[in-house]
């Protein structure tokens, strides 16, 4: 049975009254699922490969086919876990919010779409989607190509190679996202940081612009940041547990 996580009556009436609602989630909801954090120690063939250089730019033009053939790894390993309760816990949150007529804002620094395959609608996506592909040259995404056996496959309209489409260690972020997401900040009355240890920038100035801001910033995570010790309300816990909690003790019949 899930521990309790008491959600502070005060909270549960800022929520209530809320218009406007952004959430940043980071790779500790996804590994409740069971993926692994982009750092956490690879297996198997990938065991002798760092992260950190094959996730480059520069890796990618050294050896193209490693790096594919790397995130069709990872793509595979996506494929194969579920959203968690604290997906499913935002979707909830997201449907409730709209239902009253505010606004609720998702962003994320994890690539693999469950939170979408949750069912939440309105997200933005800081680092891209595991599963999808686009261009190297041109940057457009492409949904299917010609199957001519070569790896990376090439670009249906120029040729060039195709690869994920994820921001690599070295590339900027993608600049209308960030903008997104930066607008839901300043705009939220109340802004969670959930899974994320609040120390990946440009995404962990989020938090800090919403405090900016006046918004009541809520911190969902088993352990302590850089974010605790000015967030508004702590509540330590892993996301799907302190998530669903949160949404049942604000709207019992959402959850």
């Amino acid at each position: 049975m899930a521990a309790k996580h008491p959600i502070p009556s005060e909270l549960v009436a800022i929520f209530r009254s809320a218009r406007r609602v952004a959430v940043l989630t980071g790779a500790g909801v996804s590994a409740e699922s069971g993926v692994p954090t982009f750092r956490d120690a690879q297996t198997g063939l990938w065991a002798q490969f760092d992260p950190a250089e094959l996730g480059t730019p520069e890796a990618f033009a050294r050896n193209p086919r490693l790096v594919w053939d790397w995130y069709a790894w990872r793509r595979e390993l996506v494929e194969r876990v579920d959203p968690n309760p604290g997906h499913v816990a935002l979707a909830a949150l997201e449907a409730a919010l709209l239902q009253r007529g505010a606004q609720f804002t998702l962003i994320t620094q994890n690539v693999d779409g469950l939170h979408q395959r949750a069912g939440s609608r309105n997200v933005v996506e800081l680092h891209g989607n595991i599963r999808r592909v686009k261009c190297s040259a041109e940057e457009l995404v492409v949904e299917s190509w010609p199957e001519t056996g070569e790896l990376p496959p090439p670009c249906p309209r120029c040729g060039a190679p195709l690869r994920p489409d994820v921001v690599w260690f070295g590339e900027m972020l993608p600049a209308e996202a960030f903008a997104l997401a930066e607008r839901a900040a300043v705009e939220s009355d109340i802004f969670i940081s959930a899974g994320t240890s609040a120390e990946v920038q440009p995404a962990a100035s989020l938090p800090w612009l919403a405090l900016d801001h006046h918004a009541a910033v809520v911190e969902v995570n088993p352990e302590a940041t850089p974010l605790t010790p000015q967030a508004t309300y702590v509540l330590a816990g892993p996301s799907g547990v302190v998530l669903a909690q949160l949404v049942k003790a604000v709207w019992p019949e959402a959850s």
